[in-house]
C-alpha cells in the first residue's frame, strides 16, 4: 500500500513537471514571431537563405524566425506584390518589372537600358534620399512597405562572331527584350524575342546570331558556349537588373524596433551575399579561360546606346508624374557620369 502511494505521488510529480514544461514551451512558442519570406529565386541560393535564417534567429535570441519559400512555391513571381499587400506572405523578394502594372516605377527601378553601368553607381543612385523617397511613396500607395534593394550582375551580349562596334550588328539578328530591342532598333539592328529555353537551338540553327540575356554563368549553364563564344560587354546596364524587398504593413509595423533592425540588417546582408554569389559565378567562368572570348564595346558606342535609350526612358516618364521625377533623377545621374 505504501509503495503504491509513493508510486502515485511520483507519477503526479512527473505529470506536473511535464505540464509545466509544456506550458513553458507553449509560452516560448507563442512569443516567437514567425515571418513568411518569399523569393522569386530557386533552390540554387539555399546556402544564402540558410545564413539569412540563422542570422535572424541568432540575433533575436530565437524570438524571430523566418520561413523562406522559393519562386512559385506559394505564388507566382508576378503576384508577389499582391500577396504581400494582402498578407498571404509577410516579406517578398522580387523585381519591380514583375508588378509594373501595379507600381508605376516598377520598370524604371528594375533597370532601364543605359540606366547605370556599375554596381557602385546603382547603389549610390538608389541610396540617394530623393530616389529612396520616391520608392517608399510608390510602394506605400501599392499597400506595402519598401525595405530596400538587391543588385544583379552581368547582362551582356553573346554572339557567334566577334563584335567590334554597333555597326557589326546591323547584319545580325539579336535576341532581346522589348526595351533593349527599341534601343538596338535605333541603330537598325534586327531583333527578335525568344525565351531562354529556345536560345540554344536558335543559335545553333542560325535563327539568331546572338543574344542579350544574362552573364557568363547564365550562358554557360544554358550551354550556349557550344554554339556561340564571343561575349561583348556593352556597358549599357550593369548590374543588369535590381531586386526589391517589400513587406506587409500590418506584419511589419507589429514588429518591435529591435526586430525591425534585425530584419533590415539581415536583408541587407542577404542582398550583399546574393550579389557576391552572382559575381563569383560569373568570374568563375572568366577564370576558366576557355569558355568565352571577352571583349568590350568601344566607349563611344556605349554612350550612343544610352542616348538611344532616351526614347524608352521617355515612355516610362510619360506614365506618371512620379515616373517623370525618377527619370529626371536618372538623367541627372547619367549626365554626371558623362554618358549624356
Amino acid at each position: 500500500m505504501t509503495i503504491n502511494l509513493l508510486t502515485r505521488r511520483a507519477a503526479l510529480t512527473a505529470l506536473s513537471g511535464a505540464v509545466a514544461l509544456s506550458a513553458i514551451a507553449s509560452a516560448a512558442s507563442a512569443d516567437t514571431t514567425r515571418l513568411r519570406f518569399h523569393t522569386f529565386m530557386g533552390t540554387e541560393i539555399d546556402p544564402i537563405i540558410e545564413t539569412f535564417q540563422d542570422t535572424v534567429k541568432e540575433k533575436s535570441g530565437g524570438d524571430l524566425r523566418v520561413q523562406v519559400f522559393h519562386g512559385g512555391e506559394l505564388v507566382a513571381s508576378d503576384q508577389l506584390l499582391e500577396a504581400t499587400s494582402k498578407g498571404s506572405i509577410d516579406i517578398a523578394h522580387g523585381v519591380g518589372s514583375y508588378w509594373s502594372g501595379q507600381v508605376d516605377i516598377g520598370n524604371i527601378e528594375a533597370g532601364l537600358p543605359g540606366g547605370w553601368t556599375s554596381l557602385e553607381e546603382a547603389r549610390a543612385f538608389f541610396d540617394s534620399e530623393p530616389v529612396d523617397t520616391i520608392l517608399t511613396e510608390a510602394y506605400e500607395e501599392a499597400g506595402v512597405v519598401y525595405l530596400g534593394k538587391a543588385y544583379g550582375h552581368d547582362y551582356d551580349l553573346l554572339t557567334k562572331e566577334p563584335v567590334t562596334s554597333l555597326e557589326d550588328l546591323k547584319t545580325r539578328k539579336i535576341r532581346a527584350t522589348s526595351q533593349i530591342a527599341k534601343v538596338l532598333g535605333s541603330f537598325d539592328i534586327p531583333t527578335v524575342y525568344l525565351p531562354a529555353g529556345e536560345l540554344y537551338i536558335a543559335l545553333s540553327t542560325g535563327v539568331i546570331d546572338g543574344a542579350i540575356y544574362g552573364g557568363p554563368i547564365e550562358y554557360e549553364q544554358l550551354k550556349l558556349n557550344e554554339t556561340a563564344t564571343h561575349y561583348t560587354r556593352l556597358n549599357m546596364l550593369m548590374p543588369g537588373w535590381t531586386d526589391t524587398f517589400i513587406a506587409n504593413p500590418e506584419k511589419w509595423n507589429a514588429l518591435s524596433d529591435e526586430h525591425k533592425a534585425i530584419m533590415e540588417d539581415a536583408i541587407a546582408q542577404y542582398a550583399t551575399d546574393l550579389n557576391e554569389w552572382l559575381a563569383a559565378g560569373n568570374q568563375s567562368v572568366v577564370d576558366k579561360g576557355d569558355v568565352f572570348e571577352f571583349s568590350v564595346l568601344p566607349e563611344e558606342d556605349s554612350k550612343q546606346l544610352t542616348v538611344a535609350a532616351q526614347e524608352v526612358w521617355q515612355e516610362e516618364a510619360d506614365r506618371s508624374e512620379r515616373n517623370a521625377k525618377l527619370i529626371e533623377l536618372l538623367i541627372e545621374n547619367a549626365k554626371a557620369q558623362g554618358r549624356l
